[in-house]
């Protein structure tokens, strides 16, 4: 009896120990729970692919995630390893660890790092975590690494689009690339838009929930005025370079884009990371692109 309870004291001491928050130099409280242990600690030079996650405490809320998006990458430098975050202790990582850790918003505050406001209030905790998915000792292993995870990406989109299309009974052609073009009207087919042209274009941009982020159908100054568009510069975001061509002169009808083609991790105003995009759009004119005149030689 006295055994099996000593067993049974030993057992919850150490289940505690390996649940207990350590603190980093900064006064950061964290937790390293190790994988398999068997890879080698990050050294400098390394480069980690990781998912990462922060929540608010108070509203249990996610405020940012890469899970089941495009994780991150970034290198080992330790020389700029930052203050009051995960990375303060990244290198008592291995491949496979994961790191939980919280954050004031008060000291978050102090360090100019956010302000207090709707949603970040006084005496709240930001809690993190960030998991190691793999690691590599150079760089053409990383972009050979992120090319693929930026095609995952896309095809899980185009494949949300499709089914978006399929639901609402929206008739569509999908380009090459993976924009999915509607044409109501196709417009003059002697002026098409191509790359290197102008396309003066009106359109109404929207999520595939219906919120309209964007819009030049308003007039202003009680005139509406088009955006015109150098088409195959990249003054736009891909998915038009790639969707205008499908019309010409008078051409209306709609694009669907995938968020890899559109702002993709980038959030923008009311676009969300790696959110889908439709754009209703009407082509007002299509004319040949003002010729670059070559700068004076010196």
């Amino acid at each position: 009896m006295i055994k099996s309870t000593l067993k049974l004291v030993a057992a919850i001491v150490l289940f505690a120990s390996c649940n207990q928050y350590e603190k980093a130099p900064s006064g950061m409280p964290y937790k390293i729970t190790h994988g398999s242990g068997n890879e080698k600690l990050l050294v400098q030079g390394d480069y980690v692919k990781l998912n990462i996650e922060y929540k608010l405490k108070s509203k249990d809320s996610v405020l940012s995630s890469t899970y089941g998006v495009i994780p991150v990458y970034f290198p080992i430098d330790t020389a700029r390893l930052g203050k009051y975050t995960f990375t303060e202790v990244i290198m008592k990582c291995r491949k496979g660890d994961k790191v939980e850790f919280s954050l004031s918003v008060d000291s978050l505050v102090k360090m100019g790092a956010l302000q207090i406001n709707d949603i970040f209030k006084a005496s709240d905790l930001v809690m993190g975590k960030a998991e190691i998915i793999n690691v590599f000792n150079n760089v053409a292993l990383v972009d050979a690494d992120y090319k693929k995870e930026q095609g995952i990406e896309k095809n899980k989109e185009i494949d949300a689009i499709a089914a978006y299309l399929a639901k609402n009974k929206i008739t569509a052609v999908k380009s090459p690339e993976g924009v999915f073009v509607v044409v109501k009207e196709a417009g003059d087919a002697n002026n098409k838009v191509d790359s290197g042209k102008v396309a003066s274009v009106f359109y109404k941009g929207s999520t595939l929930k219906g919120v309209v982020f964007d819009s030049n159908l308003t007039a202003k100054d009680s005139v509406l005025k088009p955006l015109d568009v150098k088409v195959g510069t990249g003054a736009v975001i891909s998915g038009w370079d790639i969707g205008l061509k499908y019309f010409a002169k008078g051409g209306k009808g709609s694009l669907y884009i995938p968020a890899m083609l559109a702002y993709g991790p980038q959030a923008n105003g009311a676009i969300k990371a790696y959110e889908n995009l439709a754009f209703d759009i009407e082509i007002k004119d299509v004319t040949l692109a003002p010729k670059e005149i070559p700068a004076p030689k010196k």
